[in-house]
């Protein structure tokens, strides 16, 4: 079906199987009334797929206020048609619910699209090339950032200082992987963090080393900190276009409303989420200016602070903004060969992956959040690191009480055997990406030998069967 076919329709709570049909008026109602009930919208002549088994299909809908009043065929809403309706004729052309995504990190993705974009690059030249072009537009002294790099694209393996060097004397450089788990860091970038031969591991990172003890220029992780603590924030006007650019780029897939776990990744700062909360989404709401729905999380280790916003301003700051709950990590990516396993790497047989979060504060977290009533999200990507989490939950709702909390557990890549009836049994959300699929399908069986990337990965059907 061509992109020009498809209308995607935005509007509060867009799922279509719970219209609210208004009964038709008189002729003689007042005009007072005739304006009160009338649409501010009426499209007709469409393909209107409504998610409702009783009338899956529609040719005429009517809209007031972002609300749906009524669909079906055009005579049974064409009574809703008043002073100021605008009628759309959409000449056959399919309507379809808004998208909702599930996780996003959607300003800092809105960032990444003004920055050193290497998404799709396929080989060193390419990438050098791209970070080089980028370094012309820097003075002396300014950081050069980027990300969405794929090593897999080039053959497997990793990026190095060498690739960036020579080419950004005078400018520090931090280039994330597209996973977010890890990032090359030039060397100026390296001096500037004080990272030497002889700097120790950070619990749940890596500082990624040669044979020789000579940092490669990779961060994995909590890791990360040791960079990002030190580039400049981005300023409230930069953070306020990013949220725009990715508001036009959700729009144009579809995307109406987001799932945004904000700027927080293992290594970065708490606040960068509050901050977002404050300069940007209350900003745009009050200017006019959102353009999707957004539900956030905060990271967990301010759970506190969520539960007062809650208290304070309930679940809803508006019909734009919404509040999720709070999320935390218990380990890494594949990608980044820092997901927690129960057996090791087939390519770094010595790696089993890394816990990100120490998992007794972890524990007692997640207790006073869901005791607070906040909903919980743990990333977790490898087996062990689910089954972690799954143990967790178990004994948090035994302590707690049973209720209709939802945990979730966003990935849930990696799963041990026994693990996908586990989620159903215990209620746990599978907040599952297929998406990474695609990403990882030409390195998992490397990374993880055969038995396990095609039996123990990315495991939808099963997930939804044991629901």
């Amino acid at each position: 079906m061509g992109k020009n076919l498809l209308i995607f329709l935005s509007a509060a709570g867009v799922a279509l199987l719970a219209i609210l049909l208004l009964p038709t008026r008189s002729p003689s109602r007042s005009l007072w009334k005739w304006r009160r009930t009338s649409a501010d919208l009426v499209v007709m002549n469409a393909t209107i797929y409504t998610s409702d088994h009783s009338l899956p299909f529609a040719e005429a809908m009517a809209i007031r206020n972002g609300r749906i009043l009524g669909v079906g065929n055009y005579s049974s809403v064409k009574d809703l048609v008043g002073y100021g309706t605008r009628e759309l004729n959409l000449n056959g052309k399919v309507v379809i619910p808004g998208f909702i995504d599930s996780h996003a990190h959607f300003i800092n993705g809105g960032l990444q699209m003004g920055q050193v974009e290497l998404r799709g690059v396929e080989s060193q030249d390419s990438f050098a090339k791209k970070v080089k072009e980028a370094v012309k537009d820097k003075v002396p002294g300014e950081w050069v950032l980027g990300g969405g790099w794929n090593n897999d694209l080039w053959g497997g393996d990793f990026p190095c200082i060498s690739w960036i060097d020579d080419i950004s004397p005078n400018n520090p450089v931090w280039l994330s992987r597209m996973d977010g788990h890890m990032g090359l860091a030039n060397s100026l970038a390296l001096k500037i963090a004080g990272i030497t031969n002889d700097t120790h591991n950070p619990v749940g990172g890596t500082i990624v080393k040669t044979n020789d003890g000579e940092p490669t220029g990779l961060l994995v992780d909590s890791a990360m900190k040791l960079i990002l603590s030190l580039i400049p924030e981005v300023s409230i006007h930069g953070r306020r276009e990013a949220m725009v650019r990715a508001s036009k780029y959700a729009l144009m897939r579809g995307v109406t409303t987001m799932t945004d776990f904000g700027r927080y990744f293992p290594g970065a700062s708490v606040d960068h989420v509050w901050h977002d909360l404050s300069d940007v989404y209350k900003w745009a709401d009050s200017a006019g200016k959102m353009l999707i729905r957004v539900c956030l999380f905060f990271p967990m280790q301010t759970w506190s602070q969520v539960v007062d916003l809650f208290q304070e301003k309930g679940r809803a700051l508006s019909q734009w903004i919404y509040l999720g709950g709070v999320k935390a990590f218990a380990d890494g990516s594949l990608g980044s060969n820092s997901a927690l396993f129960y057996e090791p790497y087939e390519d770094d047989p010595d790696n089993y992956g890394l816990q990100v979060t120490d998992i007794d504060w972890l524990l007692n977290a997640t207790l006073e959040s869901d005791k607070s009533g906040l909903q919980v999200a743990i990333h977790a990507i490898g087996d062990k690191a689910n089954d972690m989490v799954l143990d967790m939950f178990d004994s948090v709702a035994s302590f707690n009480g049973m209720r209709d909390r939802r945990f979730r557990i966003e990935h849930a890549q990696h799963l041990a055997q026994g693990a996908t009836t586990r989620f159903g049994q215990q209620k746990v959300i599978a907040s599952v990406q297929p998406d990474h699929l695609l990403d990882d399908a030409d390195s998992a069986e490397k990374k993880l030998g055969a038995f396990r990337a095609r039996k123990e990965s990315y495991l939808f059907h099963s997930l939804l069967a044991g629901c």
